[in-house]
């Protein structure tokens, strides 16, 4: 017997067939003699048309009565979820954030959990009784208003109710059957992963891979809980129920790097189209100029992520290079010329076509020359780097968009990953 998170997302739960689909799943493991708590997203799309109504209602809108609002999705899915189980012979009910409860921050539409009373969940299992669960949403206790946690929030709830509950895994039902060595869509050859370690899932998380969300993962970590990455579309009849020590025979496990026997150099290739490129030019080469560019950015929220500064041949100026999220393209460049007072004079370069390329392996730490094969293999093909970042486990390059696809492909196979 084990205790099992099973969370779906919002394609998995699209409507009510696919909600009948999600039962078939959850009834395999309580067959199994697994106690179970269900997760769930609002259905595909809802949450959307949730936000709009708010926004169409007023464009300036308390941020609790916006949560009041979007919370309702997930509350639709849990209760038809419930009702369906009950129709299946199972005992089942649904349970919203605050009557767990899920406490959260007051940050509204971004809130952070801050704890959770697992215990009444917990007593009913003794009776076989499956809790299906909103996600996205907590309760923020000062004042008794609904939370909601974000974009994605539904998976840190599913880690953290797993956490309250010491669970032995926690399932992430989503669209893909794991996590691949990169997109299937882009290398034919790429492999499903049967464990990948938590510090490589953030890195994937964090440099493309929309498998799972940042947070979630990062809570995973701290608390060593072993999440399971799962297909929803795969014949529920056709997967076996949770067997501890069979973990990793579908999905993909993120789990202790000790748990990993042997592991490669290279685990994964992510990369992302949605970055920009900003190069402030003949900036003054003087003491507390970063400061001065980035400060006002970090004023704004403004997130920046590969910084490159190359002093000019004067020594007097120097050009400093940086990437943002595309979206954040317009705003950035609106701030730098508001601060252009405090920064000095300096001409400004900016380019959404780029692409960022990053190599992810916990492997790295123990071989040399991980780096120098990337390069190569890179000029091999024509391609130019334009600004470079690296972590313990991870190497980034910034090059033209247009070559992103090319750079995926060979840098999976100089790696060794097409093999079969």
């Amino acid at each position: 017997m084990a205790v099992v998170v099973m969370k779906f997302g919002g394609t998995s739960v699209a409507n009510v067939e696919r909600i009948r689909n999600v039962a078939r799943h959850v009834k395999r493991e309580v067959d199994a003699g697994n106690k179970v708590c269900v997760v769930v997203s609002a259905m595909s799309g809802v949450t959307n048309q949730l936000v709009a109504y708010v926004r169409e209602a007023s464009l300036l809108h308390d941020a609790r009565e916006y949560d009041a609002v979007v919370a309702t999705g997930e509350q639709v899915t849990a209760g038809l979820l419930a009702i369906v189980l009950q129709s299946m012979g199972l005992q089942a009910r649904s349970w919203q954030g605050w009557q767990v409860p899920i406490t959260a921050s007051a940050a509204h539409g971004s809130a952070r959990i801050t704890g959770i009373d697992g215990s009444e969940i917990l007593r009913r299992f003794e009776s076989d009784e499956v809790a299906v669960v909103t996600g996205f949403q907590g309760i923020e206790p000062e004042r008794q208003r609904v939370a909601t946690l974000g974009r994605g929030g539904s998976d840190t709830s599913a880690v953290a109710m797993a956490v309250a509950l010491k669970a032995d895994v926690c399932d992430i039902y989503t669209d893909v059957d794991g996590v691949y060595t990169t997109d299937p869509r882009i290398v034919a050859k790429a492999k499903r992963l049967p464990k990948i370690s938590y510090e490589e899932m953030l890195e994937m998380a964090s440099l493309g891979s929309k498998v799972l969300q940042t947070r979630s993962v990062e809570l995973a970590m701290n608390h060593r809980m072993r999440v399971r990455v799962l297909s929803s579309f795969v014949a529920p009849e056709a997967m076996a129920p949770v067997r501890l020590g069979q973990l990793e025979d579908i999905g993909t496990v993120v789990c202790d790097e000790d748990e990993i026997v042997e592991s490669q150099v290279v685990s994964g290739i992510a990369y992302v189209k949605d970055e920009a490129k900003v190069t402030l030019i003949k900036v003054e080469d003087k003491p507390g100029i970063a400061a001065r560019i980035f400060g006002p950015l970090a004023d704004a929220n403004i997130n920046v992520d590969m910084i490159v500064q190359s002093v000019t041949p004067d020594g007097k100026h120097t050009d400093m290079t940086f990437t943002v999220q595309a979206t954040e393209l317009p705003r950035t460049l609106e701030t730098l010329k508001a601060a252009k007072s405090e920064i000095g004079e300096f001409e400004i370069q900016s380019s959404a076509d780029v692409a960022k390329i990053s190599v992810i392996g916990i492997g790295m730490r123990s071989h040399a020359g991980v780096a120098a094969l990337m390069f190569k293999a890179l000029s091999d093909k024509g391609i130019n780097i334009l600004a470079i970042t690296t972590s313990e486990i991870k190497i980034s390059v910034l090059i033209d968009a247009a070559y992103a696809e090319l750079a995926v492909r060979t840098l999976h196979s100089i790696y060794g990953l097409d093999a079969d």
